[in-house]
């Protein structure tokens, strides 16, 4: 019994499609003016039964005249971390055509104080965003009843 290799066909390769589907009219986005103004946004898209149980990373995606086209969870996580992936992060960006983006964490502790792990994932982040000509607006950590602004404390 022989048994015949078959060649690849290195033609064949999957399709990739990025779409960007909205439901909301540009002149109806919200408009991001300030770190309340997000974390007001951010409160409304938070669920309120999971914002004090465990840690999540979201974006507000922005175009160039700071109208909100979505927000993205980039990850869910544990009591005191979630892993945020900036592939994952940059894609949603990228596929919305983002100009600028705010990155939004809330602490389950309810203490909005920056940890040296968000100062740096802020960095990193802030980083990988120039080279893309995404502006990374800001980065608030979030409770149910306040928040922590880098771009109020001038720590972007």
């Amino acid at each position: 019994m022989k048994t015949k290799k078959e060649k690849p066909d290195w033609k064949i390769a999957s399709e990739i499609e990025l779409i960007y589907k909205t439901k909301v009219k540009a002149s109806e986005r919200p408009y991001i003016t300030s770190s309340e103004a997000a974390y007001e946004l951010a409160v409304k898209n938070w669920n309120p039964d999971t914002i004090e149980f465990f840690e999540q990373f979201k974006i507000l995606l922005l175009n160039q005249s700071n109208r909100v086209l979505g927000v993205y969870e980039v990850s869910s996580g544990g009591i005191s971390q979630t892993f945020v992936d900036l592939r994952l992060l940059f894609s949603a960006a990228l596929k919305a055509n983002a100009s600028g983006l705010i990155m939004i964490h809330n602490h389950p502790s309810g203490k909005t104080i920056p940890s040296r792990n968000d100062t740096l994932i802020t960095r990193k982040i802030k980083e990988a965003g120039a080279m893309l000509n995404i502006d990374v607006v800001d980065h608030l950590i979030i409770s149910p009843e306040n928040y922590y602004s880098f771009a109020d404390h001038d720590k972007l």
